[in-house]
């Protein structure tokens, strides 16, 4: 019985290795045959360029996990990487076989004004190349239209129109909440700017901050204008953003019509009817569906380009929120990002390298452990040249200072050296429960900090002084860097967020040019020749079950939601922005890094964060058993 026993065991473990053996050679076959593209240099197929962006466009797209994405419980917008379309565009100049590139702008939820002035740049080398650009969207709003300005054509469906907000809005303000429930914040901080802390300690933005944020708002707004009136002369966009009721009432409210009478829209038309004129100049599909026209997908055509990784100049980015610890793409971890690089200087034979920053800022530690490695690479002789995107302040410009030069746009939100700690503390909650504390110490700082009892007057100090320490160790390394004593560095800093092009006549950055401009003069300092260099791109690579799922989701997403495509409908995607910014305002309070080098202001200035449906449910989790 027993031999029977044993030999059934065997039998079924060879049957279950069997299985799983089939199962991995089905899906290594089926990634193949869907990660197949043709050999760079040749294109997919003939038709118009489709760059159909249901989402943003960032710098590095965030790490999706193959579970989250197999449940469903992923971002609901895609991230696309903003190199991958500039190289797309400046592709299709040349490439006979692109008649045309088509923006289809309807799910488009912006990237920031730097992004935007880039892509509007390489529509603007299209257009030069004799090509056409037409682009179409049910209701476009800034981002959106900053990028459309750009093309030949624009459409707008007869029940849409242009949207304009300008810059500025509202952030959330805790204090009310927050005595009520009688939380205690303790806050240290440096900076008359440092702005962050002000949700948790008054109703409404201080003097300084509303002042410091109105002139950035409007250095911003302004420049804005001189981008689209520059690209579409035609269009009377001041006079359109700076009375849209007149703009309306003259037309009987069809703002279809508001904006085509002020110049912002060429056409009205359906989808249908812009895809015909479409096909007029790139070729009819082979699908009899309305508006159909020959198309180039946009994935497959960047995929097929896509030069070797293999240069000599690394190419390290900075993305997104600076954390402690690890993390994927989307999220500037400091663990990681720093075994990256120290990674790639023993491993590769780089001869220059480029940080391309695009962030807030967040943690101290995990600022200054990216700053130490790319102190290092400095260290070995390489020359290190910064390039800012959309945002590279406080701790974005702290990992800045290694720089021997620092690249930034006149639209890049910058600076914002000031340091800060936030601490809550629940006695006064406790107390309106009947629960107080008790205990001993032997020193001061026994039990502290002590979140139930409430901290004490030397620990308080002491946490004060440390971020006073920080705050003179920021301005110093920003002093050495841009050789200038440190009053002058402290008289630009206390926490204000600057413009790129006022950061340039303050002297916080050198030169105005994007990540190109960054990989050429890196060239040149390392005597290499700027047009033969190539990148080294110096990031984490997703293992190949994620990157087949990846790629699976990013075909069904077509089909996953529609986007909202009128204004009252957008309301929906305000709202749930307030809710995830007000979860982040408490996971910052309540779990964030102890001492950081973060900027409020910065974060309505770059791509949009998108909802995480895991994210939302254990928020909504937290929320029913706290009031269970």
């Amino acid at each position: 019985m027993a031999f029977v026993k044993g030999a059934w065991r065997i039998l079924v473990a060879i049957k279950d290795g069997l299985v799983l053996l089939f199962l991995l050679l089905f899906f290594g076959a089926l990634y193949a045959a869907l990660s197949y593209s043709p050999k760079p240099g040749k294109t997919v197929s003939s038709g118009a360029l489709l760059l159909d962006l249901n989402g943003s466009i960032v710098e590095q797209p965030a790490e999706i996990g193959a579970m989250a994405l197999l449940s469903g419980s992923g971002p609901d917008a895609k991230e696309y990487r903003l190199s991958d379309i500039v190289a797309a565009l400046d592709s299709a100049k040349t490439d006979a076989k692109v008649k045309a590139v088509v923006l289809n702008l309807d799910g488009f939820l912006g990237g920031g004004q730097v992004a935007m002035a880039r892509v509007g740049k390489a529509l603007d080398a299209v257009r030069a190349a004799k090509k056409p650009v037409l682009a179409y969207a049910t209701l476009y709003s800034d981002d959106g239209y900053q990028i459309a300005a750009h093309a030949t054509e624009v459409w707008s469906d007869p029940l849409g129109g242009v949207a304009i907000m300008g810059r500025g809005g509202s952030n959330l303000y805790y204090k009310g909440l927050i005595d009520k429930l009688g939380v205690n914040t303790h806050v240290y901080r440096v900076g008359t700017y440092k702005s962050f802390v002000e949700p948790f300690t008054r109703a409404e933005q201080s003097p300084e901050a509303k002042q410091a944020n109105q002139a950035l708002a409007g250095s911003l707004w302004q420049s804005w204008q001189d981008d689209v009136a520059k690209a579409r002369p035609k269009a009377k966009i001041a006079a359109y953003a700076a009375n849209p009721l007149a703009a309306a009432q003259a037309v009987g409210g069809d703002m279809g019509k508001a904006a085509l009478a002020n110049g912002l829209v060429d056409k009205l038309g359906d989808e249908a009817a812009f895809g015909e004129r479409v096909a007029q100049i790139a070729g009819e599909a082979a699908s009899d569906k309305a508006g159909s026209f020959a198309t180039i997908d946009l994935a497959s055509y960047v995929k097929a380009r896509k030069p070797a990784n293999d240069g000599q100049i690394g190419v390290l980015t900075i993305a997104g929120d600076i954390v402690d610890g690890e993390a994927g793409p989307g999220t500037a971890a400091g663990d990681t990002i720093s075994d990256l690089l120290l990674t790639a200087l023993d491993e590769k034979e780089l001869k220059a390298l480029v940080v391309r920053v695009d962030s807030p800022g967040g943690s101290v530690m995990a600022s200054e452990k990216i700053r130490g490695a790319i102190l290092k690479a400095k260290g070995d002789g390489l020359p290190v040249v910064v390039s800012m995107a959309n945002v590279a302040a406080s701790g974005g410009y702290w990992v800045s200072t290694p720089a021997d030069i620092i690249f930034a746009e006149p639209d890049t939100i910058t600076g914002s050296i000031g340091v800060f700690g936030i601490l809550p503390s629940f006695e006064g909650t406790l107390a309106k429960m009947g629960i107080t504390t008790d205990g001993v110490r032997t020193t001061p700082l026994s039990g502290q900090p002590d979140i139930a009892g409430g901290t004490t007057p030397e620990f308080d100090h002491i946490m004060q002084l440390g971020v006073e320490n920080i705050y003179r160790r920021f301005v110093g390394l920003v002093a050495q860097s841009r050789k200038k004593s440190p009053e002058a560095i402290d008289a630009i800093a206390q926490g204000r967020v600057w413009d790129g092009g006022t950061a340039r006549q303050i002297g916080l950055v050198d030169r105005f040019g994007g990540l190109e401009e960054a990989i050429a003069e890196a060239a040149r300092r390392a005597k290499l020749d700027p047009a033969k260099a190539k990148a080294y791109y110096i990031e984490k690579q997703p293992d190949s079950f994620t990157a087949f799922v990846q790629s699976v989701a990013d075909r069904e997403q077509g089909d996953a939601s529609a986007p909202p495509r009128d204004m009252l409908a957008r309301q929906a995607l305000i709202q749930r922005g307030w809710a995830m910014q007000a979860v982040s305002d408490v996971k910052a309070l309540v779990m964030g890094a102890g001492v950081r080098a973060d900027c409020l202001e910065c974060r309505g200035y770059g791509a949009p964060k998108h909802r995480n449906a895991a994210q939302e449910r254990s928020v909504l989790a937290m929320l029913a058993e706290y009031w269970r």
